[in-house]
């Protein structure tokens, strides 16, 4: 495990923009993580620790798109049919055995290697549908073009080429492209080890009762599928009491062997909050005073080697936060490039005011509005204790420091929860 910059979540002052504290946090955090050679078929999700270079072409040789006939352009009379013997095939796997002749058709098959021969060999193919056929001779109409139905070697990928960037968290297609060069292995960051645990008396696990008074755990379970879903490994911790004690020596013990802890809750300035006391007594709580809605407080800091992250305790604003906050934290800390998710603009069905000077996610829904355009509708409550609304929402209005007033119809930017969760 890494040694963790002791100054990387260290903020302070007046309320600063959200934009302006990741752009700090990009300077400030690097991986923890060491690195592993998977196999490929493992690697899925991963984040990718290398530069994957291309030492072969892609596709490695000419070759046919389509099931027909391979010919030589020049051979094909412009003003009228052609006629010509076949006087080969060829299949996926098998090359042309000898010298392919002017004069002559080829049967080919998708996949299969372009004939060598006289002049370089065939340069055109026509689709076997277009032709006729009887027996040994095929006849061409007139009016395709030269190259037709022919993909060029290297065309996809060059020798050389870097296919895949280190930092890239690996989705099918990445792996495919991998494999496609001829890797069986690739080397990745390991999985950043996170520990997340609650507090608070009042609070039950789904698998107990829970008396008059009580709540269940969602925010627990809510994280760590979210973490489990980044690729980390997960150790669940459980519920502890309100006791600082307790929470001290449990993060004491966990920050030894992980690389961030994270938990809800705790961290606001209730008699009752005790996280913060003891993340204090192992390291450092730097709040962020950051200006968004739900979402305040939320904390960052570090217990011995591991950095520490503090949700807020309402289920929505604990899941908003780290879709927007905690996540890119969490991919800059296991070695990935790009860290956030990509927005989308979409016309709004409704009016909505807000605070100026604050960023402000708002639930919503997407269907076609009256103009046949996707719309995003306000989902029924913006209560940060409302689950129900996450789960009718489709994904989150990101609307701007410097708005104060949402008209209906006008264009904002829309994260949907399929891009940061599955």
């Amino acid at each position: 495990m890494a040694q963790l910059k002791n100054d990387c979540f260290a903020f302070g002052g007046d309320l600063i923009p959200l934009s302006q504290a990741l752009d700090d946090l990009r300077t400030r955090i690097s991986s923890v993580v060491g690195i592993e050679t998977v196999p490929l078929v493992a690697a899925i999700g991963r984040i990718l620790a290398e530069d994957i270079i291309a030492d072969r072409d892609v596709p490695p040789h000419n070759n046919s798109a389509v099931d027909g006939y391979a010919i030589y352009f020049d051979d094909l009379d412009r003003a009228q049919n052609t006629r010509l013997c076949v006087a080969g095939r060829i299949a996926a796997g098998h090359p042309l055995d000898r010298p392919a002749q002017r004069g002559n058709a080829y049967q080919i098959f998708t996949g299969a290697p372009m004939p060598l021969g006289e002049d370089g060999g065939p340069d055109t193919i026509y689709m076997e549908e277009d032709c006729n056929v009887e027996g040994n001779v095929v006849t061409f109409p007139v009016g395709l073009k030269s190259g037709a139905n022919r993909r060029m070697q290297g065309e996809d990928v060059k020798t050389g080429d870097i296919v895949l960037a280190k930092g890239a968290r690996l989705r099918p297609q990445e792996i495919g492209m991998a494999a496609a060069i001829g890797r069986s292995e690739i080397i990745v960051f390991k999985q950043l080890k996170v520990a997340i645990f609650s507090t608070g008396d009042e609070v039950c696990d789904p698998s107990e009762d829970a008396p008059v008074g009580s709540i269940y755990d969602s925010n627990r379970y809510s994280t760590q599928a979210q973490l489990l879903d980044l690729g980390c490994i997960v150790t669940d911790i459980g519920i502890l009491p309100d006791n600082e004690a307790t929470i001290t020596t449990a993060l004491k013990e966990a920050g030894k062997r992980h690389d961030l802890l994270i938990t809800s809750g705790g961290v606001s300035a209730g008699e009752e909050d005790h996280v913060k006391a003891a993340v204090m007594k192992q390291g450092t709580v730097n709040l962020w005073r950051l200006a968004i809605k739900p979402g305040r407080p939320i904390a960052f800091g570090q217990v011995g080697n591991a950095a520490f992250i503090g949700l807020p305790g309402n289920p929505v604003a604990a899941m908003v936060t780290f879709m927007v906050i905690a996540r890119s934290v969490i991919l800059m800390l296991s070695g990935a490039m790009i860290t956030e998710a990509p927005r989308y603009p979409i016309k709004v069905g409704f009016d909505y005011a807000k605070k100026l000077g604050r960023k402000e996610w708002v639930r919503v829904r997407v269907k076609l509005g009256d103009a046949g355009y996707l719309t995003a509708y306000k989902i029924h409550s913006g209560g940060s204790g409302i689950l129900t609304s996450l789960v009718d929402a489709d994904g989150l209005l990101e609307l701007s420091e410097n708005m104060e007033v949402l008209n209906k119809g006008q264009t904002v930017n829309f994260l949907p929860f399929n891009e940061v969760i599955r």
